[in-house]
């Protein structure tokens, strides 16, 4: 049985001592969570966010990552140093670093590639525009994006891989998909990871993103193929965002 795994993207949001402060509030409220816990604070705040975790059940991601270990490219933050700092997972191929920092499958799939050698599960994002959806290329995009992301990936290090399928049109927006077609797209996922790698598909976590709150949480984890939520605008605050974590205990 796959185990959820619900994580919380802060995005450009916490300064350090705000990092601090709302891990601080946010572990007693999950600490019994039968999912997994994932917060990934913006780089400049994954140390004392790591530091604020430690001894709890909470793990750290980045955001984004690098594909070379080291080198002159200015800005840019590598897996070495971020497995430094503590990291367990790391995004990559947000829709936001698609749609603004020039993100392509390409480069999604040089990232997943510099994840995996340096030790870090990555959370591989996927999913449609609303001009994409609208003209019924949903699926399409999503199989071409799941495809070229995770090529040269082999069997066994899928196993401990997380998609993550965020409707572009549903991020920050207040809409979300309805849990069916949220299932429909994730089991269309799970059935494309089928075609690529047998049966151990079956143990892939497949999270959905895009407005996800308190509120509709439960719906979305009752659909056979959910096995969680990359958590946005929510995960800023403990008390929703453990709400979320703690779907199962209403």
């Amino acid at each position: 049985m796959r185990r959820p795994i619900v994580a919380g993207n802060w995005k450009m949001h916490n300064t350090t001592v705000e990092a601090r402060d709302l891990v601080t509030l946010l572990r007693p409220l999950v600490g019994t969570a039968r999912a997994e816990v994932v917060v990934c604070p913006p780089f400049t705040a994954i140390a004392a966010t790591v530091n604020a975790a430690s001894g709890s059940n909470i793990s750290v991601g980045a955001q984004d990552l690098f594909w070379e270990d080291k080198g002159a490219y200015t800005g840019e933050v590598s897996g070495p140093m971020l497995r430094d700092l503590g990291c367990r997972y790391v995004i990559i191929g947000h829709s936001e670093r698609r749609q603004y920092f020039g993100e392509t499958d390409a480069t999604v799939n040089k990232k997943l590639l510099a994840a995996y050698r340096n030790k870090l599960l990555p959370i591989v994002c996927v999913g449609e525009t609303l001009a994409e959806r609208e003209a019924g290329h949903t699926l399409e995009v999503v199989s071409r994006q799941v495809r070229e992301g995770l090529k040269g990936l082999e069997s066994g290090q899928a196993r401990d891989l997380v998609v993550a399928y965020e409707p572009v049109w549903a991020i920050g927006t207040g809409k979300t998909a309805t849990a069916a077609d949220a299932q429909e797209v994730i089991a269309f996922i799970r059935k494309t990871l089928g075609e690529m790698y047998g049966e151990t598909a079956a143990a892939i976590r497949i999270q959905y993103g895009g407005s996800v709150r308190p509120e509709n949480i439960a719906e979305l984890m009752a659909q056979p193929d959910i096995d969680g939520a990359l958590v946005g605008g929510a995960s800023l605050d403990a008390v929703s965002f453990a709400a979320i974590v703690n779907y199962d205990e209403k």
